[in-house]
């Protein structure tokens, strides 16, 4: 097993001077090297084998002892020194001053084909940024991490990546509910990938403590490796930088609203500086349509990152960058330019969105209340998100009772007939609009931007009970399922419907939260 290292963030950026491990303050330092901690008895769970591709590993590398020790923590890599990045953040709306990689360990860099990677452990220990924390992690959160994080990728949805899943053979101590009822869980650790994992927060932790030198220097970095298409830096190409943030940002928020993805927590913290979806605590995926659902017990009160609010919460995240850069560019009004368009730009770019999961591809005067309309009904009627788009595709106009039939079994109301008006009214304006403008692949355009078969929140909770017992058949079968998850795949169909009622107020699965 050989990687090509290359290890610029800690070769071009302040180090922490101290290198004993301890939990502190940082300053001025990007990063403080530290080593995992070892685990007892690590093994392998489950390895990506979309990402072995990418890393041009083989079967007999994953297979290796070498592979277990060095994605468990238990092992370093030859020429290398692992380290955990320092960042600040607003949690909830306020700034909560210094954060960093509390349990994450970001072991090195390597290119593959030109493509820069970074492997990170999530759950190998202590750090100077753990804070109160133990750096570990347990196996149910690590699977909920793994499984997504490779299930949004196969979505089309930028992200991390996760390469590898495994036990460390300890257990860990974890009050899930935050109810004083702690356990222990099996520890867990999973090796995420991306090309970089530097976040909005990075920059918001020098911009405060005033140390202007190192956001000029961690900005030209990731100017120089991330974006290098802007030219060298100069005010004008910090300018662009930021812009170039808000349109991959937003560009991201419109997937999550496609395919009915909760984050759960976007403080600024979890914001990638590449507009990739990062950290995936108490995420989930919306069952019966709802803009005011969280899957995230902490924000069930205020509900600040609920499904429609995701928009504007990223919005919010891109002004504190702004603030963040303002010392590089030391001029607000063009900062504010690109933030007073925000909203416009995403409103265009959902509605055009929307159009495609409609399978409307041209432009018409009643677009916007169309799909208002819809979404008013969807909520209304309490129907399942990912199946209705999913059987839209087939909606034949000559056949509108049995349509409606469809749609009553992918809804999840009691009193589903009083509905039945709005929804005819609507079908009839959605016929019109078809019969307007007839497309043979209409069916194929829908169902390649509707997945049939995302990760809901029961699913993962299956997935990790089998797991908590030893069996790991779930995981396998459910990233096979995910790998695919536009195609009909018939073999998994079981996995093609509601919520079952068991799961409605299962811990796990209707609430979650950032215990991990």
């Amino acid at each position: 097993m050989n990687f090509l290292l290359s290890d610029t963030f800690t070769k071009e950026l302040p180090a922490d001077p101290i290198s004993d491990n301890f939990v502190r303050q940082v300053h001025n330092s990007c990063f403080s090297f530290v080593n995992p901690t070892p685990c007892s008895s690590p093994s392998v769970i489950h390895v990506s084998p979309d990402m072995m591709e990418k890393l041009s590993l083989s079967d007999t590398d994953v297979k290796s002892q070498l592979f277990t020790q060095l994605f468990s923590g238990n092992a370093v890599y030859p020429g290398t020194k692992p380290y955990a990045m320092c960042y600040g953040g607003h949690q909830f709306g306020s700034w909560a001053g210094q954060l960093g990689d509390g349990r994450a360990i970001n072991l090195f860099e390597t290119k593959v084909h030109d493509q820069r990677w970074a492997l990170q452990l999530k759950g190998a220990g202590l750090t100077p940024y753990s804070r109160t924390a133990d750096g570990l992690a347990v196996l149910r959160s690590s699977v909920r991490e793994y499984l997504c994080s490779e299930a949004m990728y196969f979505l089309g949805v930028p992200t991390t990546r996760a390469l590898s899943l495994m036990l460390t053979g300890d257990e860990v101590l974890r009050d899930m509910m935050y109810d004083g009822n702690a356990a222990y869980e099996k520890g867990a650790v999973v090796c995420r990938v991306a090309p970089s994992f530097i976040r909005f927060g990075n920059f918001q932790i020098l911009a405060a403590r005033g140390e202007t030198e190192n956001l000029k220097k961690l900005t030209d970095y990731t100017l120089r490796y991330f974006y290098p298409d802007l030219g060298t830096p100069s005010k004008e190409t910090y300018i662009a930088f930021f812009k170039e943030i808000v349109k991959r940002t937003m560009e991201m928020i419109v997937h999550w609203q496609r395919i009915g993805f909760v984050h759960g927590v976007m403080n600024t913290d979890n914001m990638s500086i590449l507009g990739l979806t990062i950290d995936y605590g108490p995420y989930g995926w919306l069952e019966n349509y709802d803009p005011g659902w969280t899957p995230n017990t902490t924000d069930a009160q205020g509900k600040r990152y609920r499904f429609g609010n995701q928009p504007g919460i990223a919005a919010w995240n891109l002004f504190q960058l702004a603030n963040a850069l303002y010392p590089l560019i030391g001029e607000a009004a063009p900062l504010e330019k690109i933030i007073n368009g925000i909203q416009e730009d995403y409103e265009k770019s959902y509605l055009d969105m929307m159009k495609g999961k409609l399978g409307l591809f041209h432009s018409f005067e009643t677009e916007k209340l169309l799909v208002a309309s819809l979404e008013d009904i969807l909520y209304a009627s309490e129907t399942d998100m990912t199946m209705f788009f999913r059987i839209l595709s087939s909606f034949d106009p000559k056949d509108k009772a049995g349509f409606l039939h469809k749609w009553q079994e992918s809804s999840y109301a009691f009193a589903f007939e009083k509905h039945i008006p709005a929804i005819n009214e609507w079908l009839d304006n959605y016929s019109a609009l078809l019969q307007a403008h007839p497309d043979p692949e209409r069916k194929k355009k829908m169902d390649a931007v509707n997945p049939k078969y995302v990760l809901r929140n029961y699913m993962a909770q299956i997935a990790i009970d089998a797991a908590d017992k030893g069996d790991y058949s779930f995981i396998d079968e459910f990233y096979l399922m995910l790998q695919k998850p536009y195609d009909d795949q018939p073999e998994y169909e079981r996995w093609f419907a509601k919520r079952p009622d068991w799961a409605v107020n299962k811990v796990g699965c209707s609430m979650l939260s950032c215990s991990s």
